[in-house]
């Protein structure tokens, strides 16, 4: 028989938010951290805008070491694993080899490969090896090194690795941990996704298909998912990591409960690198798997935490996709999208969006999506304009789209009806 998880500790690092509480209150206030692009020139690109992370690594801790070698996203889940392992008052009696490390990231070390690559070639001009690369090299050359990272710094012994599915890689990386602790191969995950991709290469990439926002003279309200005006994404980073535990593990501990884990499910839909067809089938079918592993119907549902990415074609196709999915339930169901917020950080955006949903659980809050002034009259369901919303909140759904045609969905409850 399958065993139940629950999620035990959450850690966020997220644009105008590092920390699990400051992220929390941003999203409640329906506050935007969008704004023009200042991690590298902003000049030569279409989008000007980006919703960045104020980190400083000595100030979250780091070592001076870790704030030098480490990969900008490396230290955003190390930062984020450590808070969600603080949260939850984890490890305890777990033993190292009972335990796992799961992170997603869409697009690895990017920050160092670029930077590394222009210090060396001369900003392209020069073809021949350098003998006097740095000693970490590899490691922003393998994404792997950010599982192992955290699995170093917290003594983690049992299985760990990466997931990359591209924008689903934080739901997919959770969902991977949930299996692990369902199949009796762990107790315990430290799990989420992490990325820093705001360098001119991401940036470029982009900007030649034309899906990030164009918003340049208004970047705060630049990322309007759901909204007529919309005009494409706001490329943002950062990490969330939780603590996933075994019913055992929980209750051995004694441990405080944000939610439980109750379904999963992952499709691909076989048809476009970045395309995606208007009737969002895939889409539909994980969540349909997904509610059919939690035993719910879609009328029980209280709050679906959107994709939402602010392209046309996304909304489209995810508003039809939860229409096919949760029947009538879908035009009463409060849905939202916080990368209104904290902009679409690739890989990492799907768990920031479970450390919503956890959270949303917790406080019986929906966070709004902001920037949704003008209703697109295509888009008919409830999306939560602008303001909050309270109300009990105890069934959540949250769903991610990826580049490749990956479609993910995630069920969550909370614990008074869970444990």
């Amino acid at each position: 028989m399958s065993r139940r998880a629950f999620i035990t500790g959450v850690g966020v690092v997220a644009p105008g938010a590092v920390g699990r509480d400051s992220f929390w209150e941003l999203l409640t206030r329906g506050g935007t951290a969008t704004r023009r692009l200042s991690l590298c020139d902003p000049e030569p690109f279409r989008s000007q805008v980006a919703a960045e992370v104020d980190f400083c690594a000595e100030a979250a801790g780091l070592s001076e070491r870790q704030s030098t070698e480490l990969d900008r996203a490396a230290q955003f889940a190390l930062f984020a694993a450590r808070e969600a392992v603080e949260d939850a008052g984890w490890p305890g009696t777990c033993p190292p080899e009972r335990a796992g490390v799961i992170v997603g990231s869409a697009v690895g070390a990017t920050t160092k490969l670029e930077t590394v690559y222009r210090q060396l070639s001369g900003d392209g001009a020069l073809w021949d090896v350098i003998p006097d690369s740095p000693a970490e090299l590899y490691s922003y050359f393998v994404p792997s090194s950010f599982a192992s990272g955290i699995a170093r710094d917290l003594g983690i012994t049992g299985q760990s690795g990466v997931v990359s599915t591209g924008c689903t890689s934080g739901i997919d990386s959770v969902g991977n941990a949930w299996e692990l602790i369902q199949d009796g191969v762990l107790d315990s995950v430290v799990c989420g996704a992490t990325d820093a991709p705001i360098s001119p290469i991401t940036i470029a990439c982009f900007d030649t298909i034309k899906a990030t926002s164009t918003y340049n003279d208004s970047p705060e309200t630049a990322s309007r998912p759901f909204d007529a005006t919309r005009s494409g994404f706001v490329l943002g980073e950062g990490s969330a990591m939780f603590v996933l535990e075994s019913e055992e593990s929980v209750l051995r501990r004694g441990a405080r409960v944000y939610g439980e884990v109750k379904g999963y499910a992952s499709r691909c839909n076989a048809y476009h690198m970045t395309g995606l067809r208007p009737e969002g089938r895939e889409l539909a079918e994980a969540v349909t798997f997904a509610l059919a592993q939690a035993r719910m119907d879609p009328g029980e549902l209280d709050y679906v935490n959107a994709h939402g990415s602010g392209t046309k074609q996304n909304d489209r196709h995810e508003t039809a996709a939860l229409k096919a999915s949760l029947g009538p339930a879908a035009h009463h169901v409060p849905i939202s999208s916080i990368k209104s917020m904290v902009g679409h950080s690739l890989g990492a955006i799907g768990s920031l969006e479970i450390a919503a949903c956890a959270l949303a659980l917790r406080h019986n809050v929906i966070p709004p999506t902001a920037n949704l002034t003008r209703p697109d009259p295509e888009l008919d369901l409830d999306y939560v304009p602008v303001h909050a919303r309270r109300q009990p909140t105890n069934k959540v759904l949250t769903t991610g789209s990826g580049f490749g045609g990956f479609q993910s969905a995630m069920v969550l409850a909370d614990p008074e009806s869970s444990v």
